[in-house]
């Protein structure tokens, strides 16, 4: 059985991607009490919550003295970058009584594991602050990426040097 996580006081948080363009990894990371979690996640994945925590933010009730830390910290992963677990889905809560973001991220289960398996799941409770400084750095990362082809939109190849069939 994989082991969960429930981190508070969340001291880091981000996205980052290992290996070569066209063959990025993505992971999700963060610590908490000296406890670095990485989860291995897809590019997908990344985008989609990078849009529903947006969303999210700007659905929030105003706080009169919102703790926010201006400057913006480095958000690059931390060694070791060793995956927990894949990430097979994602969900987003709101502690109001805390003033807290909650990203949750469940294990993929796996084909293998009987019915009555539990997934691993990853919590992090993170400040307002924190939630957009990884809405940037989601964006940049996934923007990082294969340009499209101009007529279909598929990703280019860097091993052909970006030509895509549909050109010809």
């Amino acid at each position: 059985m994989t082991e969960s996580f429930d981190l508070h006081d969340v001291e880091f948080f981000t996205v980052g991607t290992l290996g070569p363009r066209g063959e990025r990894t993505f992971y999700l990371q963060g610590r908490a009490e000296g406890q670095l979690v990485s989860l291995k996640l897809e590019k997908q994945q990344v985008a989609a919550l990078a849009d529903y925590l947006d969303q999210v933010l700007d659905d929030l009730p105003e706080v009169e003295h919102e703790p926010t830390d201006a400057t913006r910290a480095n958000l690059d992963l931390r060694e070791p970058v060793v995956s927990a677990f894949t990430v097979g889905g994602l969900g987003v809560a709101y502690a109001g009584d805390e003033d807290r973001l909650i990203v949750m991220a469940e294990e993929m289960p796996d084909a293998d594991e009987p019915d009555e398996y539990e997934p691993a799941q990853a919590r992090f409770l993170l400040r307002r602050d924190q939630v957009v400084h990884w809405i940037e750095r989601a964006r940049e990362i996934v923007s990082a990426g294969r340009p499209p082809c101009p007529f279909c939109g598929t990703p280019l190849q860097p091993r052909n040097g970006d030509w895509c069939a549909c050109s010809n």
